[in-house]
């Protein structure tokens, strides 16, 4: 096996050599079984890159020492290499030098999936299931999105040439478009969606989406909103201070909203709003689920801590971990989990206790016993060990597996670039619902395609009608395989049918997204969720909503 440039042997190297540089001091100490550690660590890595039998690439090595190492802690320490920063970055950031579309595969190629308004690729004339050919000459059939996506990438200023085949018309298209900073907002969307009911998505906390937040706020309650609902949904967090700076919204300035402790010197840490607020008494609902973590955990948690919102939806993921990065050298970082946070009641939600393991290795809850009772501001109670409970808890039924697979597949997608080819004239997002027709020929339209799990099983038939001939038993059993073929036929179908609801809200998102962008979409899906109907119910009963937040208890019990 060739190796890799030798950079990376130096950079581990030098990192093994500076940790044991500090040996001399550490064997007299208590905690030498870390130098004798740090020790065997560089010899193992010595000797087998000179003494295996063929030649070793160091940088796999490495990445898998490091993964080793950080798998038996939990699943947010992990070692950043320097090909892998610029993604980093963007997580981070919301940021990148690109053409400002979202991609996705579509058989050989990759196709616009979600084109970001304003930026080159939509000023271009790029719209969704237009098919990505080539970049600058080089032919993009049979590439991975991540190798697609970073061909886009680049530079801002630099040119970048596209071929392209036009979704609409069918014909091939040379582009040439200048790659810029591409910035994506934390919050997609927001708008009045009741009267008087004001409502802000917010999808994760990067770089600067406290002040997206602030801005978004000004503005509705210059269209005169009486209420609020705060969307954190799937929001899976980001950076702390932009928590706390969305949190100053809504609270006095200098209140308490979150502390961290962790282990060593400096971990400590007590955060304040330190902005004046916009509004520290207009109602407020705050929508969670399952995979709402981290900072948008700390705003939910802070929110009903202070007593200033009601939360709305689902228990959150329980993510009460901090982590920091700190820098490795040659453009390589380690983002560890640093320290624990605790929200104003002075609980601490992590749901996992990843120092408790079982003999298999997996992860084990809070135990129940050790689930403690806090109090909210106005004396509520509140508890640790396992996310946030919502105070009106809702019971949205879970996307059916049939229905994930035709999203998965591309299905979902493909009918709605086609529904936007025959149908130019647009929509009114508002008011924009599938047709009877139109669901009926999406019916049609699956009849001859294949989704994922049915290919398996076919083949796995075709593999046993193959056996069943070779041991000349088929006439036997070839009635049952053909009956078995027809019922999976029928079965998607039925699937079709019984799935309705759901799909026509997928297929009805996916249409609007084509005529009215990312956040058309988002206000779309917003008029017909329940769960926005249900704060929005709760916002508008005064007294249900002050008896919520002056005397309701959360649940103890965990799901």
């Amino acid at each position: 096996m060739a190796g890799k440039p030798k950079k990376t042997g130096y950079f581990l190297t030098a990192v093994l050599a500076a940790a044991l540089g500090v040996l001399g001091t550490t064997a007299a100490r208590p905690d030498f079984p870390l130098g004798r550690d740090l020790r065997i660590l560089f010899n193992l890595f010595r000797d087998i890159s000179l003494c295996y039998v063929d030649s070793v690439d160091t940088e796999r090595l490495l990445l898998a020492a490091a993964d080793g190492m950080c798998t038996e802690l939990d699943p947010y320490t992990e070692l950043i290499p320097e090909k892998e920063m610029d993604e980093f970055e963007t997580r981070t950031t919301g940021q990148y030098g690109g053409i400002g579309a979202m991609i996705r595969a579509r058989g050989d190629y990759a196709v616009i999936a979600r084109p970001y308004e304003g930026f080159a690729a939509d000023r271009a004339g790029l719209v969704p299931g237009d098919r990505l050919l080539a970049v600058d000459g080089e032919d993009l059939r049979g590439l991975d999105i991540a190798e697609v996506s970073e061909r886009l990438k680049g530079a801002p200023g630099t040119a970048v040439r596209l071929r392209v085949e036009k979704t609409l018309t069918g014909e091939r298209e040379e582009i040439v478009l200048e790659r810029e900073r591409v910035t994506i907002s934390g919050i997609p969307y927001y708008g009045i969606v009741a009267e008087g009911v004001g409502y802000i998505v917010h999808d994760d906390f990067s770089e600067g989406c406290g002040e997206d937040f602030r801005r978004a706020f000004a503005e509705l309650k210059k269209q005169g909103i009486g209420s609020l609902i705060v969307d954190l949904r799937g929001n899976g967090g980001g950076i702390l201070q932009e928590a706390v700076h969305i949190l100053s919204t809504f609270v006095p300035q200098g209140t308490e909203v979150v502390s961290m402790r962790g282990r060593i010197p400096g971990s400590d840490a007590t955060f304040r709003t330190r902005n004046a607020p916009l509004d520290t008494e207009i109602p407020v609902a705050v929508l969670i689920d399952g995979a709402s973590a981290s900072a948008a955990e700390i705003v939910a948690g802070a929110l009903q801590d202070l007593d200033r919102a009601v939360l709305v939806g689902r228990r959150t993921f329980g993510k009460g971990l901090v982590q920091s990065t700190r820098p490795l050298g040659y453009n390589a970082c380690l983002k560890v989990t640093t320290a624990k946070y605790f929200i104003p009641s002075g609980r601490c939600i992590q749901a996992l206790d990843y120092t408790r393991r079982d003999e298999n290795g997996d992860v084990a809850p809070v135990p129940d016993s050790l689930v403690r009772e806090y109090a909210t501001a106005a004396g509520r109670k509140v508890y640790d060990g396992g996310g946030i409970a919502p105070d009106v808890p809702t019971r949205t039924p879970p996307v059916s597996a049939f229905a994930v697979r035709l999203y998965a597949d591309g299905h979902i997608e493909d009918f709605a670039d086609d529904f936007y080819r025959r149908h130019r004239e647009g929509i009114d997002p508002d008011g924009f619902s599938l047709s009877g027709e139109e669901y009926d020929r999406f019916v049609r339209f699956m009849q001859d395609r294949d989704t994922t799990g049915e290919p398996e099983t076919l083949a796995a038939l075709e593999t046993l009608r193959d056996g069943a001939e070779q041991e000349e038993c088929l006439e036997r059993i070839a009635p049952q395989i053909e009956a078995i073929e027809k019922a999976l036929r029928e079965g998607r179908q039925t699937d079709l049918r019984r799935c309705e609801k759901e799909i026509r809200a997928l297929l009805e998102d996916e249409i609007v997204l084509r005529y009215r962008y990312y956040a058309g979409m988002l206000r779309h899906a917003a008029l017909r969720d329940e769960e926005v109907a249900t704060a929005a119910e709760v916002l508008r009963d005064g007294a249900r909503y002050r008896e919520i937040v002056t005397r309701q208890d959360t649940p103890r019990q965990r799901p």
